[in-house]
């Protein structure tokens, strides 16, 4: 059966029902933008509470285990005096000496830097409950107890030289000689380890073991206070710079 012709100039219009899908679509959509937009400020916002929020304790307190450094970037707690501090004991802490020269018990020393921790005055003197001190014994010092008309200095890599006569086989030789320096049983001791005495080789070996003996010395640096003992040594300009330290320490009674 013929479909009769839309008359000229109408317009098709779809069926009512297609009106209201395209219309619950554009609902749809806007709602999930809505939610959506709903999401992205809710994380904002909890992004910025947590940049300006700490948890509860941590504001004051340190992380287990860690130390809260000072102001000035030193250790976070002072040095407290010790709890059986007597009324007529005074409690120094810490004290530092620098000075360039000492003389103690008939020996100079030279350049001397010193540190006593924990340090109490009080009825039985000053006392250190630690001592470090470095101090330089000048070569002169040295090469007057080697001997007389004995000259010591610096021989380089970080050894000693000795100049001095000694008496062999009847007769009185000059001899030079070098060697380490160290320490052993608190004294300052050099062994040689080469020696010339001026004449040939094959003499030089005869009589070295002998002449060995006699410029192989040892220094013991006295006035120090009790307790203080010599820890290490090195050859520097002018002298044997010496580590010393001790433990309870009178420095002055």
């Amino acid at each position: 059966m013929p479909v009769p012709e839309q008359p000229h100039g109408s317009h098709a219009y779809p069926p009512p029902q297609w009106g209201s899908r395209r219309l619950l679509g554009r609902v749809l959509d806007w709602v999930i933008g809505a939610v959506a937009m709903l999401l992205v400020l809710l994380l904002v916002l909890l992004l910025l509470w947590l940049s300006i929020t700490q948890g509860t304790g941590s504001a004051d307190a340190p992380a287990p285990g860690v130390t809260s450094p000072s102001p000035s970037g030193g250790p976070a707690m002072a040095p407290t005096p010790p709890s059986d501090l007597g009324e007529d004991e005074v409690w120094l802490g810490d004290i530092s000496l620098n000075s360039s020269s000492v003389f103690a018990a008939g020996t100079p020393l030279e350049d001397v830097v010193g540190t006593g921790t924990d340090v109490t005055s009080g009825p039985d003197g000053l006392v250190a409950r630690h001592l470090e001190l470095t101090a330089t014994v000048p070569f002169h010092v040295v090469a007057a107890q080697v001997g007389p008309g004995t000259t010591v200095g610096a021989a380089g890599g970080g050894e000693a030289r000795v100049d001095t006569r000694v008496e062999a086989l009847g007769r009185s030789l000059p001899v030079g000689a070098t060697g380490s320096v160290e320490v052993v049983g608190g004294k300052l001791v050099m062994v040689p380890t080469s020696i010339d005495i001026g004449a040939p080789q094959f003499i030089s070996d005869l009589l070295g073991d002998v002449v060995r003996e006699l410029v192989t010395f040892e220094y013991a640096i006295e006035g120090l206070p009790d307790g203080v003992v010599l820890r290490s040594v090195e050859v520097v300009d002018g002298g044997f710079r010496a580590h010393l330290t001790g433990d309870d320490v009178r420095l002055v009674q």
